[in-house]
């Protein structure tokens, strides 16, 4: 695995998410409440912090939680909310460590279907349907990896040409559109919500 992308808008960071499965993952994990480039330039940072360039799911599993929210906390954050997502890290990585021997590519190397990858993403702890369907595009459409019948098993988000998500980010003109996307879409989800009645 060792591809170019355009996620964290950082070149280092890039380069780890490129070269590293795990941190690739922990970067979807730790995107949520937070800009894109904030999330995808977390595993750089946490590698830094941590004495190394790359991440190592047994070595974070075994850190003391303490240790690790320190890691985190420290300015700049990794995350608006450091304390939550650092055990959302350590849990993710324990997962890994318990069933796949640390190695975050046994996830995806020897599946034989895009529902069974996506089944596997859904069992990572953090990763509900549509993290799991998102980041089954992105190894799609930016890693190759495409089990028979990938682009149905991420939904909309695996569909060419669409600008929906991360999947669909390579560079500064696709992160306006899918911007552009998610703006939309979250006004057409404020216009059709619940209207207030006058008491």
């Amino acid at each position: 695995m060792d591809v170019t992308l355009r996620l964290a808008q950082r070149p280092e960071a890039d380069e780890l998410l490129g070269r590293s499965p795990l941190a690739a993952l922990t970067g979807m994990l730790l995107d949520q409440q937070v800009p894109m480039e904030w999330a995808f330039s977390g595993p750089y940072t946490i590698a830094q912090r941590m004495g190394g360039d790359d991440l190592d799911a047994h070595e974070i599993a075994a850190c003391d939680p303490e240790r690790f929210v320190e890691v985190l906390s420290a300015k700049p954050a990794v995350h608006r909310y450091p304390g939550s997502m650092a055990k959302r890290v350590q849990q993710l990585c324990q997962y890994l460590v318990d069933h796949y021997d640390g190695d975050a590519a046994a996830l995806w190397r020897d599946v034989g279907t895009g529902k069974e990858l996506l089944d596997r993403l859904n069992a990572l702890p953090g990763f509900g349907k549509q993290k799991s369907q998102i980041f089954l595009a992105l190894l799609g459409k930016q890693y190759g990896v495409r089990p028979e019948g990938w682009r149905e098993a991420a939904g909309a988000y695996g569909e060419e040409g669409s600008y929906r998500s991360v999947a669909d980010i390579t560079g500064p003109e696709s992160l306006d559109k899918v911007r552009a996307f998610k703006q939309e879409a979250k006004r057409a989800a404020e216009a059709a919500g619940p209207k207030r009645t006058k008491s």
